[in-house]
């Protein structure tokens, strides 16, 4: 075969589907397109409702008939709007308030002491309205011999019916068609969490070609297009402002709260939303290609990196219901021909019994509970690129931070001047700043930013001369100046001997020196550091009260920078001057000595140690696409105050997976109790297993209520 032949063959194709609610339903439909010619593999998605087929295309109409035994369709494009709301008029809704009605009414004649055969006939008409579109499934598939939900419950009506339990069986019908009403439009809600990130980018764009103003597709915008932006319209497509300075406000994609200013030259994301001004933004990526899709495709593949409690599951009900109905062909057969007991109430509990052999809520309890939390989080500005590491997340013990451009902004500050003769601060700023307007070197450029805050002239130099790797020379008003490291500053001459004490402490805190001099005369001495950010004594501390028991700084700087951003910062320990190969070692030990290790870097220098870690962490993944591949979770602002909130999110989200599969398989058993006795009856036994299946839904819904900040916000109180 040719490489053409075999990427055409691992091509995936994906359909978006409709009816898509019954977790042990979705596995079986799961198994059956797998085993369709041509499919290399498929993967139904739950919590998204979609299916992903790797191989040959499979028509609409294929899917449809091997998804027939559930009534699986593919969405149509209209379908999809409006999915997740409250609709009053569904058919579903409609028949099981039908059923309700005609149930109250047989209740009602048999009260009234009517002929028997009219309560009958009201309780068979509630039973059919009620569980009509169950009973065709379940007929389906028993013809199949596919016992899934629908299946069972056919037999436990079929079989109510036939031992004369009228009422029970209307019951059950009724009961079943409102909580599988209940169940999809639970799920739905959860779908719609996830299809609202897909509504961040608008579908037309206003782009200006040939001189003229047109309004296209944005799929069909091209790289080099200029759109026009006017205020209250959102961007079509990642690009760079041309013309025009606006402020954005970019939250759907960084989670950033406040609107950022774009002037010409800035980059911009699709989907954020233009404020105060009209901007041109000339394309850089195709609709396809831009950060917000890359963001939706991760979103709607995280389901694809299944967390270990699902694997876990998966596992558990493969066996459960065949042992399920083993046990129920039991109670149903075993006391009255080894006991001699009556027939009727030991097939009464093994038809109850039955109902929850189905596995719907431990299935679900997993998948919904992970694709409410990854899309709360890519909403705030989180991206987590699956169920597995969303889990490993929320048992991390320790954290460790690159610290350039982590846990400080990265670009040097001036933070001390010290004149040593009768010049000012001010002064000292105008001499300084004059020479090093002419140099590129970062800390050049940290002075002349400090002269520009201070608002001082700067002076003007002549004959400027930079010496590599220790400073510069120039002339102003004729007189020769200095400014570099005090070393090379003795080597030409200055003497700093009266003021090592204080070069030496500053280093000790960290600092870089600069020395200023004149004709041999020792001027001033200039202090920079790395900043920290503002906020990273709060993340540090929150990070502390969510659990993590211990914070590392990884960084390639020299100690005395390392231990200075620890002191200030409260991190627990330091490891300095490490290569890359250095900090996976540092990774792999505290993963030994301590459990599962988080790396926070930039994604690119910290590539390695990322990839190492338990979970790798990279910041400020929206501008960058090798932070969005490396990394297995992104912060996309260059904000490190969603550190603590992907934490806390991670963390309620496996305490909700912990607390589904306990409640679902603790349901379980209590039925297997309540069966030995004989106390479990038609209703109770449907009552407990769909309940249980909405509550875990609903369990896992509640983590849309987490919000990022919370920690920043108690900690600055």
């Amino acid at each position: 075969m040719t490489l053409r032949g075999y990427a055409k063959d691992r091509e995936q194709h994906v359909y978006p589907l409709v009816g898509l609610t019954c977790a042990d339903c979705a596995a079986k439909f799961e198994e059956k397109v797998r085993q369709a010619e041509g499919v290399i593999d498929a993967r139904v998605h739950l919590a998204t409702s979609r299916l992903v087929v790797t191989g040959r295309k499979l028509s609409i109409e294929e899917v449809e008939r091997l998804g027939a035994f559930d009534d699986i369709r593919v969405a149509r494009r209209e379908e999809t709007v409006g999915l997740g709301r409250f609709r009053w008029r569904d058919p579903l809704l409609l028949t099981s308030a039908i059923a309700l009605v005609l149930l109250l009414l047989a209740e009602l004649a048999e009260w009234l002491l009517f002929p028997t055969a009219v309560a009958i006939g009201l309780f068979a008409a509630a039973t059919i309205l009620g569980g009509w579109n169950h009973f065709r499934r379940g007929m389906v598939a028993l013809l199949r011999l596919d016992f899934n939900m629908n299946a069972l419950m056919t037999i436990a009506v079929a079989g109510a019916w036939a031992i004369g339990y009228w009422a029970e069986a209307a019951v059950v019908a009724f009961l079943f068609g409102v909580s599988g009403w209940l169940e999809r439009t639970v799920m739905e809600s959860a779908r719609a969490s996830i299809r609202s990130l897909m509504d961040w980018a608008p579908k037309t764009a206003t782009v200006r070609r040939e001189g003229e103003e047109q309004s296209v597709s944005a799929e069909e915008l091209k790289v080099g297009d200029v759109l026009i932006v006017r205020p209250g319209e959102k961007i079509a497509a990642d690009g760079e402002v041309v013309k025009g300075s606006t402020a954005v406000n970019q939250a759907a994609i960084t989670g950033e709260s406040l609107p950022v200013e774009k002037s010409p030259g800035d980059e911009v994301f699709a989907g954020s939303l233009n404020h105060s001004g009209a901007i041109e933004v000339r394309v850089t990526r195709r609709a396809e290609e831009t950060t917000i899709a890359k963001i939706v495709a991760l979103v709607g593949e995280a389901e694809e990196q299944r967390a270990p409690a699902q694997a876990f599951v998966d596992r558990f009900a493969r066996v459960y219901t065949p042992i399920v109905l083993a046990l129920a062909f039991a109670i149903a057969v075993i006391p009255p021909l080894a006991l001699g007991a009556a027939w009727k109430p030991w097939v009464y509990e093994a038809l109850a019994l039955l109902i929850v052999a189905c596995p719907c809520a431990l299935v679900v309890s997993t998948p919904v509970a992970v694709v409410t939390a990854v899309g709360n989080a890519a909403r705030h500005g989180v991206l987590i690129k699956g169920g597995v590491h969303l889990e490993k997340a929320g048992t991390l013990q320790t954290i460790a931070f690159d610290k350039t451009g982590t846990l400080t902004r990265g670009e040097p500050v001036v933070t001390d001047i010290i004149p040593l003769q009768d010049q000012s601060e001010a002064q000292v700023l105008v001499l300084a700043a004059g020479i090093e307007r002419l140099s590129e070197h970062p800390l050049a450029l940290a002075i002349v930013r400090k002269a520009k805050e201070k608002r001082v002239p700067v002076a003007h130099v002549d004959h400027f001369q930079s010496v590599p790797g220790r400073g510069a020379k120039a002339y102003i008003a004729g007189t020769p100046y200095w400014i570099g490291s005090p070393r090379w500053m003795g080597e030409e001459g200055f003497d700093f001997g009266p003021w090592e004490e204080t070069i030496h402490r500053l280093q000790d805190e960290g600092k870089t020196v600069v020395a200023l001099g004149r004709d041999r005369e020792a001027l001033a001495i200039i202090a920079l550091a790395d900043e920290l950010r503002d906020n990273a004594v709060h993340v540090i501390r929150a990070l502390k009260q969510l659990g993590i028991r211990r914070t590392v700084l990884l960084t390639g700087d020299h100690a005395a920078a390392a231990r200075s951003v620890a002191r200030q910062t409260g991190v627990d320990e330091t490891c300095a001057e490490l290569l890359p190969e250095d900090k996976v070692r540092q990774v792999r030990r505290y993963t030994e000595e301590g459990g599962p290790v988080g790396m926070v870097g930039d994604g690119i220098n910290d590539a390695p140690a990322l990839a190492t870690a338990d979970v790798g962490i990279a910041m400020g993944g929206a501008g960058t696409d090798v932070a969005l591949e490396t990394a297995d979770i992104v912060l996309m602002a260059d904000d490190l105050s969603k550190l603590p909130f992907t934490v806390r999110m991670s963390r309620a989200a496996l305490r909700v997976i912990r607390q589904n599969i306990a409640f679902a398989v603790g349901i379980k058993v209590l039925a297997f109790l309540l069966a030995i006795p004989g106390w479990l009856t038609l209703w109770l036994a449907i009552g407990a297993d769909m309940g249980a299946t909405i509550l875990v839904m609903l369990n896992g819904m509640r983590l849309l209520k987490e919000k990022p900040d919370m920690e920043m916000r108690r900690d600055e109180s």
